[in-house]
């Protein structure tokens, strides 16, 4: 299941997402979407975890979770 992960403080970094999705189950794939003429993170990612309901149970705990100092959305990506 391929998650949306927005909100993203601009300093986050993508293993400090990995680790966090990491805790609910196993996580295949990580991007951090970065602004290719800055350089700089776009604020919002994408989690690709293949066990579904490990993916369900990451989105149910980290929705409206503060990391960094922002409280991050975790969603289905479409």
């Amino acid at each position: 299941m391929k998650l949306l992960v927005r909100s993203l403080s601009r300093s986050t970094k993508e293993p400090e997402i990995r680790a966090l999705f990491a805790v609910h189950g196993q996580v295949t794939e990580c991007t951090l979407v970065m602004d290719q003429a800055t350089g700089k993170s776009k604020g919002f990612a994408f989690v690709e975890m293949p066990n579904i309901s490990e993916a369900q149970s990451a989105m149910a705990k980290l929705n409206f979770r503060e990391i960094g100092g922002k409280s991050i959305r975790v969603k289905v990506a479409e």
